[in-house]
């Protein structure tokens, strides 16, 4: 159901990779509630992924940008505003790291690819960031939003130096949310997504053991791709204009869990003990 939230809105929306990515799953309930933006993600992931179809379907267009280069933001900034004018809304959907991918254990990382995690995961986000308000390219009131994980404030097995990246992509959302919404009235949030099997998620060890864990764990259970994208939805509306510097749970109860009953009673299985509800 469309209920036209974004309505005449304008943006950017970086991330989307195929139709297992929450950025596309963001993209194409933000075409519905009438939003204009433009799809934007490296060349590398423009050949490997499906985003060209992303943007037909939503009547866009796609321009290569890599997040980690300042010279390729400016260039994406240029054309959108071009297009747009000032935007409304970005979306941050960017993670990977070399570490997980070569499963290198925490305690033996590769510093280099400590560093291009860093870069590619939390700092690209200041840029961006730094790179919008540089050229003055939000309206008043506009949002930008990243997508985070507990692992920022719990360690989780297997999630390796994403957990590093992600506390630092929360405390660049309030950092700058301060400069930016004092400045300009420009609000800065994460949204902390339940694990989901996109196709970085798929990369993490133990990730189907996982996303069994937090559903068993969740009052609610796991929140999905379309229900993470629904959310942005609403935090790119006019519906959230006082809402800035926070990290948004939105796990279906998670954040809050210390032991639930289906948890404990799938624990107590393999000891052979007899619970009460």
């Amino acid at each position: 159901m469309s209920y036209n939230l974004l309505k005449g809105k304008k943006g950017i929306i970086f991330g989307a990779l195929n139709d297992m990515s929450i950025a596309w799953k963001v993209a194409e309930r933000s075409y519905e509630e009438g939003a204009e933006f433009i799809l934007t993600n490296t060349p590398v992931s423009m050949r490997l992924g499906s985003v060209d179809e992303l943007a037909k379907k939503c009547n866009t267009e796609v321009v290569a940008a890599d997040a980690t280069k300042d010279s390729d933001l400016e260039n994406l900034i240029k054309i959108a505003m071009e297009k747009y004018g000032k935007l409304d809304f970005v979306l941050h959907s960017i993670g990977m790291s070399p570490n997980v991918r070569k499963k290198l254990p925490y305690d033996q990382l590769s510093y280099d690819y400590y560093h291009k995690t860093l870069d590619i995961s939390a700092l690209s986000f200041h840029k961006v960031i730094s790179q919008l308000k540089k050229h003055k390219a939000m309206n008043d009131w506009g949002s930008i939003v990243a997508l985070s994980y507990v692992a920022a404030q719990r360690t989780l097995y297997g999630y390796n130096d994403m957990a590093d990246a992600k506390s630092l992509l929360e405390s660049i959302a309030r950092s700058f949310g301060y400069i930016y919404g004092r400045e300009s009235r420009v609000r800065i949030n994460t949204i902390s997504q339940s694990p989901t099997m996109t196709t970085a998620g798929s990369g993490v060890k133990g990730i189907d053991g996982l996303m069994d864990f937090t559903e068993r764990m969740s009052p609610l259970g796991n929140a999905t791709a379309l229900e993470c994208a629904d959310y942005c939805i609403t935090m790119f509306s006019d519906l959230t204009k006082k809402v800035t510097m926070q990290n948004l749970f939105h796990d279906g109860g998670f954040s809050s869990m210390g032991m639930s009953l289906r948890a404990m009673t799938q624990y107590n299985k393999s000891l052979d003990i007899e619970i009460d509800e």
